[in-house]
């Protein structure tokens, strides 16, 4: 079981894990053998900092590692944020609508089209 502070889940269907080790980095690898386990394509991409995504939705299961720097993103419909930092993991549901504005250092994450 993880630990509550560790893991949040809203009833909406956010599930967000936070890394428990701030103090050492969760290797790439260790992120694209998450993917390729469950035959997810993992993709990997950058963003400058404060990039902002305008709100928008997926019609698939979207999940998210942050691997360096930090994202917030924003879910108007709930009126709810969640910051993401190096390591933490989220999965969004299909067609939950969000945003999201990347932190003042940039961001990088590892992401695929999944289930869990």
């Amino acid at each position: 079981m993880t630990h509550p502070s560790y893991h949040e889940k809203s009833p909406e269907g956010i599930d967000i894990i936070r890394w428990p080790h701030p103090n050492r980095l969760l290797p790439e690898t260790e992120v694209i053998a998450f993917f390729t386990s469950r035959n997810i394509e993992p993709t990997r991409w950058t963003n400058a900092p404060n990039t902002v995504h305008a709100a928008h939705t997926h019609d698939y299961t979207k999940m998210l590692f942050c691997i360096a720097g930090d994202i917030t993103f924003s879910f108007p419909e709930l009126d709810r944020e969640y910051t993401l930092f190096p390591g933490d993991r989220l999965i969004l549901p299909p067609g939950l609508k969000h945003s999201a504005l990347v932190g003042s250092e940039g961001v990088t994450c590892i992401e695929g089209k999944g289930k869990e």
